[in-house]
């Protein structure tokens, strides 16, 4: 008993030694210090509204192009090469930026931007999944450990906004480019550092076909994938709505120029308490689910009815808080569903569609809050919010915890001639494909079995994987005989 209660903590450093680097990488991504002033930056080479929206919609075509695309390049070549790339497009987009003293220039800057967003959707949090599942053996600290990497990543963004505008008012806006490309590119180190789990390529590899086709196969012919896919979506939909259109609602409201920072602040800071407060709320509770779908639902009414500054602003805070853990949540289901060798090309998909859903919501919102006033506009909010709700509630179930491994470093012989005398979860997480194809001597199968006995995580684990795989098997004996 000892020994069990003295390995979590064991595992919870080991965990976060592995995941720091990681979090560097991620905290020197999000440090774009241009972002404060880029609408400054903007007017002074040439940009009018015009011009601002023709680079939003080549920056939205990119985005949603390359998203499914580099995910499953993730998959079958190395997740951490593309925060590589990322990283690589991220500091490109930065000093063509800082360069450019036209319109079209800047434009390009901005898609290669696309190219960095793309590359990240997806991608870090199927990491974090993968080396949870990897050092515990469970999914179950997979909401604490991303949560702490949205902290690192919202603390990055607040303090380079407040840097951002620091350094441009003691320079000018072009520099804060110039100083973001070492930034992002010394994130590149940060990631070599990282030990990137390898659970994605346990199986043996597939032609590229096959892999594309199964993967769009989960995303559109499994239902539960489907409907976890569209409760992502909808909540990445809803916190950009809020991010593009709230400050109109203060705009309308002919709030002071005052209030616009510390309002912008707030919303950025809900990106890190959000995950702060994820692994706290017990989301695989019924009861804990369900008060969230109501917090969800109040906040946008009283978007919609108040013309109060204060209730304004902490309504679209308290609504972006929760959509914040809603997404969290959203992405621990989807990674539930999907086996890793596939799981950031699905992950990525979330992405993809909502860009897709984003497009319709923006302009009816836009059309109504130009014709009736953003006030009138709010209720398409509702609307869409009360659908979230819905599908949150149903997305409901109870998740078993899985022990945590008693061995900081289990050692795996080279040899399985001799069977483990007590196989811990991480090393049937690493031996569960040999299990599925058969391939293991017997009295390594027989340890396997045991384990299985008395571990409701890992037979969980194996049930769903077993469900999947036999899902995308008869879909694609079902193309093989349509072909």
């Amino acid at each position: 008993m000892t020994s069990v209660v003295l390995a979590a903590p064991q595992v919870r450093r080991t965990l976060g030694r592995r995941l720091l680097p990681l979090q560097i990488g991620v905290g020197l991504q999000g440090f774009i210090l241009w972002v404060a002033v880029e609408k400054l930056f903007q007017t002074q080479i040439g940009f009018d509204a015009a011009a601002i929206g023709v680079m939003a919609a080549a920056y939205a075509a990119v985005v949603p192009l390359l998203e499914v695309p580099s995910g499953i390049l993730a998959d079958r070549w190395s997740r951490n090469r593309i925060l590589m790339l990322s990283s690589t497009a991220l500091a490109a987009s930065s000093l063509l930026g800082g360069l450019s003293t036209n319109v079209a220039t800047y434009i390009v800057a901005a898609m290669i931007l696309g190219i960095y967003f793309a590359m990240n959707s997806g991608t870090i949090d199927s990491i974090v999944y993968d080396a949870v599942v990897e050092e515990t053996g469970s999914s179950a600290a997979y909401e604490k450990w991303i949560g702490r990497v949205r902290i690192v990543e919202s603390a990055a963004l607040a303090g380079s906004a407040l840097a951002g505008g620091i350094l441009a008012g003691w320079t000018s806006p072009r520099v804060t480019y110039f100083v973001s490309v070492p930034l992002a590119l010394a994130s590149i180190v940060a990631f070599l550092r990282f030990d990137e789990p390898r659970l994605h390529r346990a199986a043996a590899p597939v032609a590229l076909g096959r892999h594309v086709a199964t993967t769009f196969n989960a995303m559109t012919r499994i239902p539960q994938v489907r409907r976890v896919m569209l409760l992502a979506a909808i909540a990445a939909l809803l916190s950009q709505a809020v991010f593009e259109f709230g400050p109109l609602w203060l705009v309308s409201l002919e709030a002071p120029t005052a209030v616009f920072g510390p309002y912008w602040a707030a919303l950025v800071a809900t990106l890190g308490l959000g995950g702060y407060l994820i692994s706290k709320l017990h989301l695989e509770r019924t009861r804990s689910v369900l008060v969230l779908a109501v917090a969800l639902i109040a906040t946008p009414v009283l978007l919609a009815t108040s013309h109060v500054i204060f209730a304004v602003v902490l309504a679209q805070t308290a609504l972006q808080l929760v959509l914040t853990i809603v997404g969290i949540h959203a992405g621990l289901l989807l990674h539930d569903s999907v086996p890793s060798a596939i799981r950031a090309g699905v992950s990525s998909g979330v992405g993809t569609l909502s860009w897709v859903l984003f497009l319709p919501f923006s302009l009816v919102f836009g059309a109504l809050a130009r014709a009736h006033g953003v006030h009138w506009a709010g209720w398409v909010l509702v609307g869409v919010v009360a659908l979230l709700a819905l599908l949150l509630a149903a997305s409901t179930r109870t998740r078993k915890v899985t022990p945590v491994p008693e061995d900081d470093e289990p050692k795996l012989p080279n040899d399985r001639t001799d069977p483990p005398t007590d196989l811990a979860c991480r090393e049937l997480v690493t031996l569960v494909t040999d299990y599925l194809d058969g391939v293991l001597p017997p009295s390594w199968k027989a340890g396997i079995d045991d384990h299985l006995n008395g571990c409701d995580g890992c037979t969980r684990y194996l049930q769903q994987l077993r469900a999947t795989i036999d899902a995308l098997e008869r879909l694609h004996a079902d193309n093989h005989r349509d072909a």
